[in-house]
């Protein structure tokens, strides 16, 4: 039995599991070679590859097919690493594995990057593969009795289990920087262990935990709309060529708002939950550990303190508008815990206007709109997150009269990328005006806040004109004019919410004291919380 199965299956799971290193020094960033890497990230990578070999035999009975479709597997992991490398300066994470799922449910957002070329060549290993396996090998079993067969494979098991044993008696460790961590221990330790790390007991603590049940709200309190305006930024800092009318209204209220300036953020081209859980929990992304690639998959699953609940329990009533699936992201699991009354998604935006692929800016202004004009005396919170200008752009074409309306001098290259982009701009910007027009006109106060919640993908626009730094921009308005105004101040985005905070009214700024050095939102000290001073 042994000398029979092991004769057939040896070679091909040595042969795969060399082989498997080799298409591992195909990633971006590359490896290490393996006599740099730490013995036990080998050891887990060639546990797990018997492992996998080990199942996929006891399924498919062929050796060399087995191997060879555990290869292909591996290089189409390789080349989505790749391309979410190229787009997002970020290699494939294990929290990336639930996105297979969603591209299948929202293909638009995410095989467009993955590149035509790489997704034919991943396709054509795997027909190799099966087609190879299929016609040239033979069944194990038509070889060797089933018991010898099952015996064999759950020998090649145990030893898988065993350099995984081995490869996990001292924990390797992990610094969360993606890049690094895969470069230092390769593809399939590296995600083992961030894995490992996502199912450990993880306790953090949420800065508006440490703002008790919240003052009552005053007698006239500001309705609050926030705007996480989708791949927002001030593109004419790279390039002079573009009208500066392009962000008029933008330009206005920046002019006029309590404070407004650069905004650093938690995300580039994509991942905009990392944004948005920072704005709303006030934690900064390294006091999150593995859950800052997706908080929403288990780390925002627990009722916790953000800028929405402590508004809820001052009395608001929270509002999210959202014109896409609220499933998506989980987000209808998730924001009933993240402290939302509602969430209105694409089933609110039946029929509604669309510019380009998505609901059009001025569609969910119109929205929000009518939720202010409908308000009781009770204060509304509505945080909006917006679609239009989601990628991938350059599956849009330029509409006639673009670029007139966007440049006085159009760019040499990558013009329609940012002809598309800066369209979408223009509405996004017609939005703000939309929204400053509404909360002027009603009774009361009124504040807006906007923000980007990440630079958009385009690369070969930024080949043209220079790539940006991954800041976008802010301003938090407020129509009253009471407070002092015009402010430049760059914050990082987990800081915003103490600034909204005190435009509202909730939170006295003459009561808190100044913490420039504060990691996050609040610098929580034994006795009392610090709030970054506005007025510093």
């Amino acid at each position: 039995m042994a000398d029979s199965f092991w004769s057939a299956a040896a070679p091909a799971a040595v042969a795969g599991a060399g082989l498997s290193l080799l298409v591992e020094r195909l990633l971006q960033p590359p490896t290490r070679p393996l006599w740099r890497r730490p013995v036990a990230a080998l050891a887990i990578h060639l546990g797990l590859w018997l492992l996998l070999f080990s199942c996929l035999l006891l399924v498919l009975q062929r050796p060399f097919f087995a191997a060879a479709a555990l290869l292909a597997g591996m290089l189409f992991l390789v080349l989505v690493s790749n391309a979410k490398f190229h787009a997002l300066r970020e290699p494939f994470v294990f929290q990336d594995f639930e996105y297979f799922s969603d591209a299948l449910r929202h293909p638009r957002l995410y095989l467009p990057f993955l590149g035509a070329g790489r997704a034919l060549l991943a396709l054509l290993a795997f027909a190799a593969a099966v087609t190879g396996g299929l016609a040239i090998e033979r069944s194990l079993l038509s070889r060797l009795p089933v018991i010898d067969f099952l015996a064999g494979a759950g020998g090649l098991a145990l030893a898988g289990l065993l350099l995984l044993w081995l490869g996990l008696a001292k924990k390797l460790s992990v610094s969360f920087d993606a890049a690094a961590d895969l470069r230092r221990l390769g593809l399939l330790a590296a995600l083992w262990r961030y894995g490992e790390e996502e199912l450990l007991p993880f306790k953090v603590s949420f800065p508006y935990e440490h703002f008790g049940a919240g003052p009552p709200v005053r007698a006239h309190p500001a309705h609050l709309v926030v705007v996480q305006s989708e791949s927002f930024f001030d593109v004419r800092r790279l390039f002079s060529g573009i009208r500066t009318d392009v962000l008029r209204e933008f330009d206005a209220l920046q002019a006029s708002a309590l404070w407004q300036g650069r905004l650093q953020v938690s995300a580039w081209g994509a991942n905009t939950v990392r944004t948005e859980f920072a704005f709303l929990s006030g934690l900064a992304i390294d006091a999150l550990a593995v859950h800052r690639f997706n908080p929403y998959r288990r780390l925002a699953r627990q009722d916790l303190a953000t800028l929405a609940s402590y508004l809820r329990r001052c009395g608001y009533r929270t509002v999210c508008v959202h014109p896409y699936a609220a499933s998506f992201y989980a987000r209808d699991k998730v924001y009933p815990r993240l402290g939302f009354d509602e969430f209105i998604d694409i089933r609110s935006f039946s029929g509604a206007t669309k510019s380009g692929p998505y609901v059009s800016d001025l569609t969910v202004a119109e929205k929000v709109c009518s939720l202010l004009a409908s308000s009781s005396e009770q204060p509304l919170f509505v945080f909006v997150i917006t679609m239009e200008n989601h990628g991938p752009l350059h599956l849009e074409d330029p509409l006639p009269g673009d670029s007139e309306r966007c440049y006085t001098v159009a760019p040499a290259a990558g013009g329609d990328d940012l002809t598309i982009y800066l369209r979408h701009l223009r509405n996004a910007d017609s939005m703000a005006g939309r929204l400053r027009q509404q909360l002027a006109a009603l009774p009361g106060n009124g504040c807006l806040c906007w923000f980007g919640d990440h630079v958009p993908i385009l690369p070969e626009v930024y080949r043209a004109i220079g790539t940006p730094d991954g800041q976008t921009d802010y301003f938090i308005w407020r129509k009253d004019g009471q407070l002092p105004v015009g402010t430049r101040r760059d914050l990082k985005v987990e800081q915003l919410g103490g600034f909204v905070l005190q435009a509202v009214g909730v939170l006295s700024a003459s009561a808190t004291e100044v913490s420039d050095q504060a990691p996050g939102l609040f610098q929580v000290t034994a006795t009392k919380v610090e709030v970054p001073s506005a007025y510093s």
